[in-house]
């Protein structure tokens, strides 16, 4: 049976797609981030299978539609997720889909990448490293403004924490770390 290869964008190849998007700076300030949190993760977790470049590229456009769901109110992660995957890269696309909630339980194996995006996400506010705290705090106040969003906020909130617990469980660091160690380039960096 033959495998099929993954098809991952490269950088440049993300660059020209977030500049096509028209994506705004702050955004792209955001997806650069979420890319260091990402691979520092990625680097620091050993043996555990993650594809740097499948996780790099998700982490770099997983924002690809924000920029147009501000007016029209669309569900950016799955609008994301649909126009990466019709530039032909589904397994990118899959990542982005679920960049905002998870679409499965976590499982006591080895992370996967949409896991690490997901996670790095709720660590970046605006382009700075965060507390889970922080950031989810800032999500409910923006974006709680029914008591229907604030449940599943909620819920979103209660899932990250759990994501972060088994995450932390295999890196040499604590999720305090975070952000010095972005700063400082990492511990166990191959070249982010």
């Amino acid at each position: 049976m033959e495998s099929r290869r993954i098809v991952i964008p490269s950088e440049t190849a993300c660059m020209a797609i977030i500049s096509e998007t028209g994506m705004l700076e702050n955004i792209i300030a955001h997806s650069l981030q979420v890319r260091r949190v990402s691979l520092l993760i990625a680097d620091n977790l050993v043996n555990k299978g993650l594809d740097r470049e499948l996780l790099g590229a998700a982490a770099l456009l997983h924002d690809i539609t924000k920029t147009r769901s501000l007016q029209t109110r669309e569900d950016h992660a799955k609008t994301g997720e649909l126009l990466i995957a019709e530039k032909g890269y589904p397994e990118v696309g899959r990542i982005i889909g679920q960049h905002v909630f998870l679409g499965s339980c976590l499982t006591s194996g080895s992370p996967t990448e949409a896991e690490v995006v997901n996670y790095a996400d709720k660590r970046v506010l605006h382009d700075s490293v965060v507390s889970l705290a922080q950031r989810m705090g800032y999500i409910v106040e923006r974006y709680g403004v029914t008591p229907r969003h604030r449940e599943f906020l909620s819920l979103l909130w209660e899932k990250s924490a759990e994501l972060e617990k088994h995450l932390f469980a295999m890196l040499p660091f604590a999720p305090g770390d975070i952000a010095r160690l972005v700063e400082e380039g990492g511990i166990g960096n191959p070249g982010t």
